[in-house]
């Protein structure tokens, strides 16, 4: 029997953030940017007030590294939770479907006068996430080792 992968066989150290305001966010965002995963990857858990996603997320923490040819760019997957969710909702994204693979572009924060606000999940191809929250709470913590980006190059922004 095999077993997973796991960050402390590995020499990079584990990437374990929280996000408890916009400046927090826009590192975690940056972090997230081009992470993949397919839709059935995500799950609200109503009762607890959490939505999480399992990610493969582009190391770009690791760039300098690759850049000088040490090895070829990675991704580790990684979870996204966001805490204190009272309400989701979706466009132009399909939940639960393991066909879709969706690309996240960015997370930003809009506040409301009450201390909570809606965190947007922006997707490649027009597809967003929208959560309502109570309090903003987002933790990003990586669960596998890295490994070797299949394209074995960085994502690209032409501008």
């Amino acid at each position: 029997m095999s077993e997973d992968a796991r960050f402390e066989d590995a020499t990079a150290r584990p990437l374990r953030l929280v996000a408890m305001d916009d400046e927090d966010l826009q590192v975690v965002s940056a972090l997230c940017q081009d992470a993949v995963f397919p839709g059935n990857e995500m799950q609200w858990q109503r009762g607890k007030r959490r939505f999480g996603i399992l990610l493969n997320r582009f190391r770009w923490e690791d760039i300098p590294v690759a850049q000088r040819g040490a090895r070829t760019p990675e991704r580790v997957q990684s979870v996204l939770a966001i805490e204190n969710v009272d309400r989701v909702a979706s466009q132009g994204v399909p939940p639960g479907d393991s066909d879709t693979i969706l690309s996240v572009l960015a997370i930003t924060f809009e506040p409301d006068p009450a201390g909570g606000g809606l965190v947007l999940l922006t997707m490649a191809g027009d597809g967003a996430v929208r959560l309502k929250v109570s309090e903003l709470e987002i933790a990003l913590r990586d669960v596998t080792r890295p490994y070797a980006a299949v394209s074995g190059k960085v994502p690209d922004h032409p501008e």
